[in-house]
């Protein structure tokens, strides 16, 4: 420990993980394939966007964004994860434990407002003027302003950790570095932790799923005009994959959040919870937007044409060579 005063900065933290729980091995095992599927599906929906030149348009940009992101977020957690619990590896450097929360919490906020700015693709979509109101201009604009102002709320809220004194307990009651069971063990004034901690839950989960609530209200009254119910059903078939991808990445969010609110939650419901929730929708979104997407699955049969075609080339050639 250093000592100045009445500051105390520990060395390390300990991370406690499931209390009292001797089949958890399996759970974590349960997400090192998670994780493995996620890296897999979303490298593969990557490269596909990369190599088909019909999926270079501002719709597919905010796709490829959150794939990055998705990808991102699951290797800065479940590596991790799995190093410190399968290796009983708990106890984790002071530094080391505010750079994970850092990664963590930014590349989950990142996939928040990736699906802000898929709501507004879906709804400009329904005006005539799409295609000269959202360019690739636009749509990197909007990307680059969602990483540098979240790059910027996430340092402040991560940095203002480092002015805390922890002269009691050192055991964050999580699976990872988490924001609250982290700050909530310093024994100075955590005020202004607290009130970003309010403000990042606003900026991150309350005022996206206010957007995209608004933009479904605006696409439903844009439907109501179509009179027939063969084109506002092929107009919203269009939401689909969005839609899909909305309620697997907030509905666990809202539910934890609600139920730790209205009643006690159990640490390892808690846990438990909060893993899925930061794990699962980095696996589903390339499904659905591989199986959800009539035009990721025709760039995909493009690829397996042109790649069969580069192998029969090949074989011909060393065949006459």
């Amino acid at each position: 420990m250093v000592f100045n005063m009445t500051f105390v900065r520990p060395a390390k933290f300990y991370l406690s993980g499931f209390s009292n729980s001797p089949n958890n091995r399996y759970y974590y095992f349960f997400l090192c394939f998670v994780y493995i599927a996620t890296v897999l599906g979303n490298v593969f929906l990557l490269l596909v966007i990369c190599l088909v030149k019909s999926l270079h348009s501002p719709k597919y940009m905010i796709v490829f964004n959150l794939a990055l992101t998705d990808l991102c977020c699951s290797t800065a957690l479940i590596p991790k994860v799995l190093d410190t619990f399968l290796f009983d590896r708990r106890y984790i450097v002071y530094e080391e434990c505010l750079a994970y929360m850092f990664f963590v919490l930014f590349f989950g906020s990142l996939q928040s407002w990736t699906l802000v700015t898929m709501a507004y693709d879906r709804l400009i979509d329904f005006p005539l003027r799409y295609h000269s109101i959202v360019t690739k201009n636009a749509i990197s604009a909007m990307l680059l302003f969602s990483w540098l102002f979240l790059l910027s709320m996430l340092a402040f809220t991560v940095g203002i950790i480092d002015r805390l004194s922890f002269c009691g307990s050192l055991v964050v009651q999580s699976f990872y570095c988490d924001h609250g069971p982290l700050y909530r063990l310093a024994c100075n004034d955590t005020t202004l932790n607290n009130i970003m901690a309010y403000v990042s839950f606003i900026v991150v989960l309350c005022f996206p799923l206010i957007l995209i609530t608004i933009t479904y209200v605006c696409i439903s009254v844009a439907l109501s005009r179509i009179a027939s119910r063969e084109e506002r059903l092929r107009a919203l078939k269009t939401c689909t994959s969005h839609l899909i991808l909305v309620v697997i990445f907030y509905l666990p969010l809202v539910v934890t959040n609600i139920a730790a609110v209205a009643s006690y939650i159990h640490p390892n419901t808690r846990i438990l919870n909060s893993s899925l929730t930061h794990t699962l929708p980095a696996l589903l979104n390339p499904i659905v937007y591989s199986i959800k997407t009539e035009e990721v699955l025709n760039a995909i049969k493009k690829l397996c044409k042109r790649n069969k075609l580069i192998i029969i080339i090949t074989k011909w050639c060393l065949y006459h060579s």
